[in-house]
C-alpha cells in the first residue's frame, strides 16, 4: 500500500522526534534530568579549617535552593570533601570526585597551593575547576589552563592598590612586608614592588613564613627592626591576628595593609584584639555582616535568614561566609545559563564569559566580569579601614589592572 505524502510526514516525524528530543538535552558525567553534582573540597580541619565556613554556606545556599525547585527542575547535589589545605590531600579529593563521583563541575575551593597541586589534571580531564578561592595570576591563564578559574581579584593588582594609597598618604614611607611562602605572597609582594618602583617610598624589609608555622613573632620582630614604618600583611586570617597582635605587643605602630583573604573582622581583627587591629586597611568586595549600616538591608536579611534555616551553627557575623554564598550563586547562575546543555564545557564556557550576572551581597561599584582574556571575577575592589568593630569604605572603588 502506498502512503500519502501527510502520512510520509507523520511517519518521518515520528522517527525524527526522539532523536530531536535528545538533541535539546546534553549531559555529561554529573548532570542528567534530575540532578546536578558538583565538588568543593573544604579545609574541615588543619591550619586554616575556620575557612570551611565557606563550604558551610554554600552547603546552605543549595539546600534552600533545592527546597525551591532547584535549577530548571533539577536538585543540585553538592559532594564537600576535608583536604586539609594540604595540596597531596587536594589531589586524593580531586581525583575521588572526578573518577568516583564524577561531578560536573568543581567550584570554590580554597587556597593556591592546593589549587595548583591539581589545575593540571584538572585540565587534562578537561573538568571545570571554577572560582579557586585565590588571586594567584596561574589562575588567569585562559589559554594554557581553559578548565580553571580564579573567584579573587588579582593579587598583584591588591599589592599595586596597596602601594598607591601608601604614595598617596605617606609618600616617604619604610615599607615593610609580611608574606606567606607561597604565591599568595610573592605576587602581593610583586605588585607592591611595581607600585613602589621608582618612588620615594620604599621596601626596605621582607619576611616570609609558612602556613603551618605556629607563630609569626620572629619575623615582626625582623621587620620592626628594618625601621618599617609601613607593615603589608599577604597571609590568611589566623597569621593576620598573630602579626597585628605583636605588632601591638611590642610598642610598634606602624600603618598597616591586610590583603582581602585575610582580612576577616571575626577571624583576624577580633582574634587580633580590636584594639590592636583598629586602623588596619584592607580590601573589600561584599558587605560586611556585623556593619550596622547593613542591619535593614534586605540582600544582608535574606542571608542572615539562610544562615538561621540551614547553617545554625554558622557565626552569622563572620564575613568569609559571604564568599561561600558569593561563590555559590555565581555557580547557580551558570548551570542556569546551561539550560538543558549540561556539559562541562558550556559550564566553562559561560563561566568565562560572564557579564555583571545579579549576586547578592556585593558592595556598591562592585561588579563581576570574565572574559578568557581575564579570567578574575572582581575587576575593582573597595578600599576599607577596620574601626574597632566593622569595615568603613575609604575613597572609591579602585581597580585591580
Amino acid at each position: 500500500m502506498q502512503m500519502n505524502r501527510r502520512q510520509i510526514a507523520l511517519a518521518a516525524a515520528a522517527v525524527l522526534a526522539p532523536s530531536l528530543a535528545l538533541a535539546q538535552k546534553k549531559y555529561d558525567p554529573g548532570a542528567s534530568d534530575t540532578e546536578i553534582v558538583l565538588g568543593m573540597p573544604m579545609p574541615l580541619s588543619g591550619p586554616v579549617s575556620g575557612y570551611s565556613i565557606v563550604g558551610k554556606v554554600a552547603e546552605a545556599y543549595f539546600k534552600q535552593l533545592n527546597e525551591q525547585g532547584g535549577i530548571n527542575g533539577r536538585k543540585v547535589r553538592l559532594i564537600i570533601y576535608d583536604d586539609q589545605y594540604s595540596p597531596p590531600k587536594t589531589v586524593e579529593v580531586a581525583r575521588r570526585m572526578v573518577e568516583q563521583d564524577q561531578i560536573l563541575a568543581m567550584f570554590g575551593n580554597l587556597g593556591t597551593a592546593p589549587n595548583l597541586a591539581i589545575q593540571r589534571y584538572m585540565n587534562a580531564k578537561k573538568v571545570p575547576q571554577l572560582f579557586v578561592q585565590s588571586g594567584a595570576g596561574q589562575f588567569n591563564d585562559g589559554e594554557k589552563f581553559p578548565w580553571t578559574s580564579p573567584f579573587l581579584g588579582s593579587y598583584q593588582g591588591e599589592g599595586r592598590v596597596f602601594a598607591s594609597h601608601i604614595l598617596a598618604n605617606k609618600p616617604d614611607a619604610k615599607v615593610g612586608i609580611l608574606m606567606q611562602n607561597d604565591d599568595l605572597g610573592r605576587e602581593i609582594l610583586k605588585g607592591l614592588q611595581q607600585g613602589l618602583a621608582g618612588k620615594s617610598a620604599k621596601l626596605v624589609a621582607q619576611a616570609s613564613f609558612e602556613v603551618t608555622d605556629p607563630t609569626v613573632d620572629s619575623q615582626v620582630v625582623q621587620l620592626k627592626t628594618a625601621g618599617a614604618d609601613v607593615l603589608v600583611l599577604a597571609a590568611t586570617a589566623r597569621t593576620v591576628a598573630q602579626a597585628l597582635r605583636k605588632a601591638s605587643e611590642l610598642g610598634w605602630e606602624p600603618d598597616r595593609y591586610v590583603n582581602l583573604a585575610g582580612s576577616s573582622v571575626k577571624m583576624a581583627f577580633e582574634p587580633a584584639g580590636a584594639d590592636k587591629a583598629k586602623g588596619a586597611i584592607t580590601l573589600s568586595a561584599w558587605k560586611e555582616p556585623a556593619a550596622k549600616r547593613w542591619a535593614a538591608d534586605p540582600e544582608m536579611q535574606a542571608y542572615l535568614n539562610l544562615l538561621k534555616t540551614h547553617a545554625p551553627g554558622v557565626d552569622p557575623n563572620n564575613s568569609s561566609g559571604v564568599s561561600g554564598y558569593v561563590v555559590g550563586q555565581l555557580m547557580a547562575h551558570i548551570l542556569r545559563e546551561c539550560g538543558d546543555e549540561l556539559t562541562r564545557d558550556n559550564v566553562r564556557r559561560i563561566a568565562s564569559s560572564l557579564k555583571q550576572p545579579k549576586i547578592a551581597m556585593l558592595l556598591p561599584g562592585v561588579s563581576i566580569s570574565t572574559s578568557t582574556q581575564d579570567l578574575h571575577v572582581f575587576a575593582a575592589l573597595q578600599p576599607v579601614r577596620y574601626n574597632g568593630v566593622d569595615l568603613d569604605p575609604i575613597g572609591s572603588v579602585l581597580s585591580l589592572k
